[in-house]
């Protein structure tokens, strides 16, 4: 591909078009073509002739026009993506959802990319908001629940997320155990419950669960997938005053309620790990919780899990 003309190229041009030299000639000395050497003499010649400083001129303004404004330059797209980011939404989520946010404004599309690179070279002060690295989760090595039943006793249908109202639970606890938060999660539309826990024992952390659930209808409320902490042993609970069908993940396996422990890594954000959770306020909880309802999943088709789960409450008139 070949290189833009420079200032000293076109003063040669115009010495040697000027002495009315053959333009085959002229391209052997600059190195060009004979065809770039007549496209650079119709384009950039005015009303006196071929001049240099004209030429060059007239071609530095044809790239000004031609540049395209940056994307972010946009006042109203600057604005989304900044209230995005402060809700703590991915630049990914945030570009998935720009169509469905601007359906007949196709300019401010944005691409996760541009976002990067926004917050890069022009609001690095933003990038507190990106998530962070998290270390992997210790898996459980407590005692045995009674009366538990395995994962592999669950319905298929929970599996291939074929309906609502199957349920993914585990607690995030502070360090030494002293206080925590019951997190639960609807697979299907990846709805998020959190509720704060002053006690980690079995009945006070079953009380809470119950109270996180309580008020959906029965539709909502099939099964609950729980892992082996000890605090889970009064399961029996969920299941006498809410009719859940509740089942336990195999020791080690955190994969078998992989939605959950996503999710949970999306709520460190707003609780890092170290968190002493007696020191965080109720409010504090339900506004990460609402936040990470109101964020855009890719596997959702950039709906938010609260659309989705929304429509499907509207169909049983909660």
């Amino acid at each position: 591909m070949g290189s833009h003309f420079t200032l000293p190229e076109r003063e040669v041009l115009y010495r040697l078009n000027k002495a009315k030299r053959p333009k085959a000639e002229i391209a052997a000395v600059l190195g060009r073509d004979r065809s770039t050497i007549y496209r650079e003499l119709s384009r950039n010649t005015g009303g006196r002739g071929y001049r240099a400083k004209q030429a060059q001129r007239k071609a530095e303004d044809r790239r000004l026009a031609c540049r395209r404004e940056p994307k972010m330059n946009d006042p109203v797209l600057k604005k989304y993506v900044t209230r995005r980011l402060k809700k703590k939404w991915s630049p990914g989520q945030i570009a998935g959802r720009a169509p469905k946010e601007f359906p007949r404004r196709p300019a401010r599309r944005v691409s996760h990319q541009t976002i990067y690179n926004w917050l890069a070279q022009e609001a690095p002060e933003l990038r507190v908001h990106l998530r962070r690295g998290r270390r992997r989760r210790r898996p459980e090595t407590r005692g045995k629940i009674p009366n538990c039943v395995g994962i592999e006793g669950r319905p298929k249908s929970v599996d291939a997320k074929r309906r609502y109202g199957d349920w993914e639970g585990v607690t995030v606890v502070s360090p030494g155990r002293r206080s925590g938060l019951v997190t639960m999660v609807e697979r299907k539309s990846q709805y998020l419950r959190v509720r704060k826990t002053t006690s980690l024992k079995s009945l006070a952390t079953m009380r809470t669960a119950c109270r996180g659930l309580r008020d959906l209808p029965p539709d909502l409320r099939r099964t609950m997938t729980l892992d082996n902490g000890k605090e889970f042993a009064g399961h029996q609970m969920l299941t006498e005053r809410l009719g859940l069908d509740v089942y336990f993940a195999k020791p080690y396996a955190s994969w078998q309620r992989g939605l959950n422990e996503n999710t949970n890594g999306l709520l460190r954000q707003f609780f890092p790990k170290g968190t002493d959770f007696a020191r965080i306020s109720r409010r504090q909880v339900a506004r990460a919780e609402i936040l990470l309802n109101e964020r855009p999943r890719k596997s959702l088709g950039y709906q938010t899990p609260s659309e989705v789960f929304t429509k499907k409450c509207a169909a049983f008139e909660v």
